[in-house]
């Protein structure tokens, strides 16, 4: 047997070893990244749900009661602030993240003020239809609770294994970077502060 075979077998099964981490590395950072942005589409269409039934909600406010228009103005400010964030799934950055969160944050603000001053419209209470809203509300909320959850437990394998050693010497090549976990809105742990206007005329219908 020649002697120069030997090294040469050596440098193909290195180069076959090191084509087979990278090939590895990479593909299951994609399968990972994928799983990403599935969950992120599932938050997405929690977070659209609520949206669609705070509208629906508003109308029926409208419709039944002679409501203070500052705070139906203040909701619909504020759900359109909310559905103008958008977010890339394959690029999502600690920034996107808080702008997300404080958005919807503003929403819930708004929302419960709205919900807290129908207590003083017991007609409006007892619409039938404002229940329903109410009642799909609340388990929408626990979607997008669920729907989170899962954003970040699709987000942890994804990080860990892009900055486990060897894998973030090659992560940063294949341009893989770390993705953020969603958390808490600051201060939504706090109690909503109501104030009740209904002797100012100009601000109801």
């Amino acid at each position: 047997m020649r002697k120069w075979l030997i090294p040469v077998g050596i440098i193909l099964v290195v180069v076959f070893a090191l084509y087979s981490w990278a090939k590895g590395v990479n593909n299951t950072a994609v399968t990972l990244s994928e799983g990403i942005k599935e969950s992120w589409g599932n938050v997405e269409t929690s977070y659209q749900r609520r949206n669609d039934l705070i509208g629906n909600l508003v109308k029926t406010v409208k419709g039944a009661a002679d409501f203070e228009k500052s705070t139906l103005e203040a909701v619909i400010k504020a759900r359109s602030e909310a559905t103008s964030v958008k977010i890339d799934p394959s690029n999502i950055t600690p920034e996107q993240l808080a702008q997300f969160n404080q958005a919807q944050g503003n929403l819930n603000s708004s929302l419960s003020r709205l919900l807290v001053t129908v207590e003083q419209y017991p007609d409006l209470k007892a619409n039938q239809n404002f229940l329903k809203l109410q009642d799909e509300l609340a388990s929408t909320e626990n979607q997008i609770l669920t729907a989170r959850t899962r954003f970040n437990e699709a987000v942890k394998p994804y990080n860990t294994h892009i900055k486990t050693f060897p894998n973030s010497l090659l992560a940063g090549m294949f341009g893989f970077t770390e993705k953020s976990y969603f958390d808490a809105v600051a201060g939504a742990e706090k109690p909503v502060d109501v104030e009740f206007n209904f002797d100012n005329k100009e601000d109801k219908k």
